[in-house]
C-alpha cells in the first residue's frame, strides 16, 4: 500500500522533520503504549545511515520516523496458491481517465474473462479474476523508483490476472495445463510487456472480495532488502486500516523456486469509488507523508496501482 499516487517531495520533508532515529521492528509488539515506542525511538544512529546500521548487524533494521500508526493485526496466512500475470497492453498516457477503453482492448478482456471461466473448471483453480486499470500513477517518476530506474521492472500493467490455486504446489500444476496457457497465448499476442508470478500469501489482513465491483489495488514492491520490507509492511499495513478502514489486503511473495522481478506484491479492495478514492489519497497529508518518508528510510520502492474489475 502506498500513498504515492502523486508523489510528493520526500527529500523535503525527512529534512523538515528531521527524522535521525531507528527501531527494530521485531522488538515492537503492538501492545507496547505510544510512549514506549517513542521512548525507543530515541536512540540517535549519529552518522551511520539506516543501511550502514543494517551491514553492521546481522539481523534486519527498519526505520520507523514515528509512531502515528501501530502494526497492522494479521490472521493466518491462506493456504491457497496465486499466481499474479501483469501485462501490459495499452496503458492510458494520463494517470486517470474516464473515457472508453477501446474496442481492441474491450474484446481482449472479453477473451480473457471467457478463459478465466475455463480455468475455473479445473480441480485445482478457486478463481481466476481479471482486473482493467482504473488509475496509474507515473511510476518512473515515484521515489525510489527514479533512482533506480535502470534495474526496475516499471509495472504499468493496465490488465493483470490474479487465479486462486487449491495450494502453492497446485500453482504450479495449472501453469501446465492448456486452460492456462491459452489464457497465456491471448495475453501474449496482445501486450508488449507481461510479468507473471507464483506466489504465496505471506501476510493477510482479511481476504480480498473479487465478487464485486470496488478500487482494487495491486502494489507491487520493490527493495535493497527483502526483509525489511516485509517487516515495514506491517506499518504501511497500518496506516491504511487506521486512515481508511482497510479491512481486507493479502500480501503476495513469489514461491522459493520464482524468478519474479517484485519482493512482493499485495492486494487489497476498497469498497468506494475511484474518484472518491483518489480524493482521500491527495488530501490525507499525515497519510502520504508516513508513508514516502518511510519507504524511503528503508530503500522500499512501491508501485502501486488501482484497478477495477473488467
Amino acid at each position: 500500500m502506498n500513498s504515492l499516487l502523486w508523489p510528493g517531495s520526500v527529500e523535503e520533508h525527512v529534512r523538515a522533520n528531521s527524522y535521525n532515529t531507528s527501531n527494530r521492528l521485531s522488538d515492537m509488539d503492538s501492545s507496547t503504549d505510544d510512549t514506549d515506542h517513542a521512548e525507543y525511538r530515541s536512540t540517535e544512529l549519529g552518522s551511520e545511515s539506516p543501511a550502514e546500521l543494517r551491514e553492521s548487524s546481522t539481523e534486519e533494521y527498519a526505520v520507523v520516523a514515528d509512531s502515528t500508526y501501530s502494526r497492522a493485526q494479521f490472521i493466518e496466512p491462506s493456504s491457497l496458491g496465486y499466481i499474479h500475470i501483469g501485462a501490459t497492453v495499452r496503458p492510458r498516457s494520463l494517470p486517470l481517465t474516464l473515457l472508453p477503453i477501446g474496442r481492441e482492448k474491450t474484446e481482449l478482456l472479453t477473451r480473457l474473462k471467457e478463459r478465466a471461466r475455463h480455468l475455473e473448471e479445473l480441480e485445482a483453480v478457486e478463481t481466476a479474476t481479471i482486473f482493467e486499470t482504473a488509475a496509474m500513477p507515473p511510476l518512473h517518476r515515484l521515489p525510489y523508483i527514479k533512482e533506480h530506474k535502470d534495474s526496475i521492472h516499471l509495472a504499468r500493467f493496465d490488465v493483470a490476472v490474479l487465479i486462486e490455486t487449491k495450494s502453492p504446489a497446485a500453482a504450479r500444476e495449472v501453469q501446465e495445463t492448456q486452460a492456462y496457457q491459452t489464457l497465456m497465448d491471448a495475453i501474449q499476442n496482445a501486450a508488449t510487456d507481461v510479468h507473471v508470478m507464483a506466489s504465496r500469501n505471506e501476510k493477510r489482513i482479511g481476504d480480498v472480495d473479487k465478487t464485486k465491483q470496488g478500487v482494487f489495488i495491486f502494489n507491487y514492491f520493490v527493495a535493497d532488502d527483502p526483509e525489511v520490507m516485509l517487516e515495514l509492511f506491517d506499518y504501511l499495513a497500518g496506516s491504511y486500516v487506521a486512515e481508511t478502514g482497510l479491512d481486507n489486503s493479502t500480501l503476495l511473495v513469489p514461491l522459493d523456486d520464482e524468478n519474479a522481478d517484485y519482493v512482493a506484491i499485495n492486494n487489497a479492495r476498497w469498497d468506494i469509488g475511484i474518484l472518491r478514492f483518489l480524493w482521500r489519497e491527495l488530501t490525507n497529508k499525515s497519510l502520504r507523508s508516513f508513508v514516502q518518508t518511510n519507504l524511503k528510510a528503508n530503500q522500499v520502492g512501491a508501485m502501486p496501482v488501482l484497478y477495477r474489475l473488467a
